[in-house]
């Protein structure tokens, strides 16, 4: 190692080094002056019966064993390094923000999923929520406007009891509109350089929101959409259970006509598209959100993983504590090793 490789992390600790001096000189000036004063009160023979005395080299090499020390010291606290070896450190999975934006309009209480739709997607966005770790996650529900339910936090039991409490009153304004909930969940990612991913689970038609010029701003921020298509895109009546009666009849709109429940699969697909996200027509079948995750989100996710090369120091100050601790006992045992104040 060559010594312009030295660095110290708290160079400004070297001031310490007065402390020693002046530490060093006390100790220096308490032994000469009790020396003083117990040769005005006996004679040398006397001295040598009663006290241990120390001899000239003896109390010098006590001192620089106690200077030593405190070299040592000093150096341990200004934490001496060299530059090190380079490693690479590659993160295999990164931090997401994952937004979860759910149609929560009344064709989604239609019961072709246990037990309704809307229900069936909750109970599979709480599955998958316990299984993540590390992401922070948000809700944003919507129907004929869109409001967010739970801005991205990482505390998941927060997350489901919002989740829980979500249902078709949530959103009073009835309708889908699809480009207003993508924008309201572009603003609720923030800044980050983690990944950002938004699932937007749907059965409806969107009505003239615009979702693919809300898809193209979701973009320039890095999100990407995995948009999954409930119903079917040739539409489909709506059956619901009369709670009271437990009669099954089809929904209507105010005028007493059925309403057929149509999926928009070519706007999903264009703001999938647009986002490099994936479309997902789920059909009337329950979700499975585990494996749509394995196969579809975990690759958004790890593509945006990152590999970087960091410097690890090599530090110093094991060897300056060391150093310290032999130079305190060497500095005691020239205290009291009768040995050796025979020999000096």
């Amino acid at each position: 190692m060559m010594a312009g490789e030295l660095t110290f992390v708290h160079p400004e600790a070297v001031h310490l080094i007065w402390v020693m001096v002046a530490a060093l000189w006390c100790l220096h000036w308490a032994d000469s002056r009790g020396r003083e004063a117990l040769q005005q009160f006996a004679s040398p023979i006397m001295l040598f019966r009663l006290a241990t005395q120390s001899g000239r080299q003896r109390r010098i090499f006590r001192l620089l064993g106690i200077g030593a020390f405190m070299s040592f010291c000093t150096l341990g606290i200004m934490r001496p390094q060299s530059r090190g070896v380079a490693e690479a450190v590659s993160v295999s999975r990164i931090s997401a923000d994952i937004v979860f934006v759910l149609d929560v309009s009344k064709s989604m209480l239609a019961e072709d999923a246990a037990p309704n739709r809307l229900g069936r997607a909750k109970a599979e966005i709480a599955d998958l929520v316990g299984s993540l770790s590390g992401n922070r996650v948000g809700l944003v529900a919507f129907a004929g406007r869109a409001a967010v339910l739970c801005p991205l936090t990482p505390d998941y039991g927060f997350f489901k009891m919002i989740l829980s409490s979500a249902d078709h009153r949530s959103i009073r304004r009835g309708g889908t509109r699809i480009g207003d909930a993508i924008a309201k969940a572009t603003r609720a990612f923030g800044p980050g350089e983690g990944a950002k991913v938004m699932m937007l689970i749907t059965d409806g038609e969107d009505h003239e929101s615009f979702a693919a010029d809300a898809a193209k701003k979701a973009l320039e921020k890095g999100v990407s959409i995995v948009a999954i298509g409930f119903g079917s895109e040739a539409g489909s009546e709506i059956t619901l259970t009369d709670p009271k009666t437990g009669a099954k009849h089809a929904l209507t709109d105010r005028d007493g006509k059925v309403v057929r429940s149509r999926l928009d699969g070519e706007t999903l697909r264009e703001v999938t598209r647009i986002t490099e996200g994936v479309y997902i027509p789920a059909g009337i079948a329950a979700l499975d959100l585990g494996a749509i995750v394995a196969q579809h989100i975990e690759p958004l996710v790890q593509a945006k993983s990152t590999s970087s090369v960091r410097v690890v120091p090599t530090e110093y100050y094991p060897w300056m504590a060391i150093g310290a601790l032999v130079s305190l006992f060497a500095a005691i045992w020239l205290c009291g090793a009768p040995s050796l104040r025979r020999q000096w």
